[in-house]
């Protein structure tokens, strides 16, 4: 993106990362913030109608992309266009920078979309590459440990200069996410037409063969190309104490998703981010049975959201967290989808509004209590 002529917005409430200034204004430069000031803006300013100026959201784990790209069993959709579609919702929703998270492994007769994630990549720089794309898009390189593919397909991916996150999965039936094998089978049953309970044993005998098999020397792998390029890790769905040793052995920086107030509070110990998915505050609770976000918020164990599967939940779990808990206030709220996130992989010029961080922002106007998108701006340049 080029860098926009000076911009001025006033007549806004801006959410600084530990204040909130009532009634101000933002002087953009160059796509720099270069000021921000109390009271009435200077003349020229575009008005902002007393609207929430934010920083542009950050996501650092969603597998959206894969709707577009798949939008139904069997149709693929043209990779570029779809990343085109799906970038939009993301700037419509407010995202500025995203994370990409693409599916490193193959399993056949599972996914459709498993083994897609050179082409996803691929379609996401060319998106890039042709000035296509209002959010700034890198990859989140999601690596289900047991799958023989795995190591294999990573190496080809972790050289791009665009991942910054790889995370550890391991989906296999009776532990993490899936501790309850039955919610397994009730997650498959509803996907794509369901599978028999035939069907299911025969996947899960595969799934419990491949980890005897392989996960041990993959992650071993895995851990080690992250280290060698750089890369921060991040854990899924701890659930035991024994999965928070390991987050810790692996030096993991964030922990997605942990399933059990147990695990939570060891990898909050230990100085490990942990991130929850929005939509889990939109609902009121995990879709597969575990730990609420908010019970982990009212404990103070709840540090990035992520909007995981519906993008436009970013900005309204992070919103609604105040009013599940009174001890977060507004900028605090904030901070769980700009500051924080943009800390635990690295993009220190952006996440806050802030003279010289990167004028990535967003206009939010609430109707009642549902918030709306009405500007986004990717460094100074309205992009939606």
């Amino acid at each position: 993106m080029m860098a926009s002529s000076d911009t001025v917005i006033g007549n806004a409430r801006i959410v600084l990362a530990e204040d909130v200034i009532e009634q101000g204004w933002i002087a953009v430069a160059d796509g720099r913030i270069a000021e921000v000031g109390e009271g009435r803006a200077p003349d020229g300013g575009q008005d902002a109608g007393g609207d929430l100026i934010m920083p542009g959201l950050i996501e650092l784990h969603t597998d959206h992309l894969e709707a577009h790209y798949v939008p139904r069993p069997k149709v693929f959709w043209d990779p570029t266009a779809a990343v085109v579609s799906y970038d939009g919702q993301l700037a419509t929703s407010g995202i500025t920078t995203v994370l990409d998270s693409l599916r490193v492994w193959r399993e056949e007769g599972a996914e459709e979309v498993d083994g897609r994630a050179g082409v996803l990549a691929e379609a996401i720089a060319a998106a890039r590459d042709a000035n296509l794309l209002r959010a700034d898009h890198f990859l989140h390189l999601r690596c289900e440990i047991p799958m023989p593919s795995v190591v294999e397909e990573a190496k080809e991916l972790v050289g791009r200069p665009d991942v910054r996150l790889m995370s550890l999965m391991d989906h296999t039936p009776g532990q993490r996410q899936f501790r309850d094998e039955g919610k397994l089978r009730d997650y498959y049953r509803g996907k794509g037409g369901g599978r028999t309970d035939a069907e299911l044993n025969v996947l899960f005998e595969k799934r419990f063969a491949y980890q005897k098999a392989y996960a041990a020397d993959n992650l071993r792998a895995i851990v080690a190309l992250a280290q060698q390029y750089g890369v921060p890790l991040a854990s899924h769905d701890d659930t035991t104490e024994e999965n928070v040793a390991d987050a810790v052995h692996h030096r993991v920086s964030v922990a997605e998703f942990p399933t059990t107030m147990e695990a939570a509070r060891g990898l909050h110990q230990v100085g490990i981010a942990i991130l929850m998915g929005a939509p889990n505050v939109v609902r009121g609770g995990s879709h597969s049975g575990n730990i609420a976000a908010v019970d982990l918020a009212r404990e103070g164990l709840l540090n990035i959201l992520s909007s995981d599967y519906i993008p436009s939940s970013l900005l309204m779990g992070a919103l609604q967290l105040p009013q599940h808990v009174p001890a977060i206030d507004l900028p605090s709220a904030v901070r769980t989808v700009t500051k924080a996130p943009a800390e635990a992989v690295g993009l220190s010029d952006r996440g806050e509004i802030a003279v010289g961080k990167r004028a990535d922002l967003i206009r939010v106007h609430m109707a009642r209590d549902l918030p709306v998108v009405r500007s986004v701006w990717r460094e100074g340049q309205r992009v939606a």
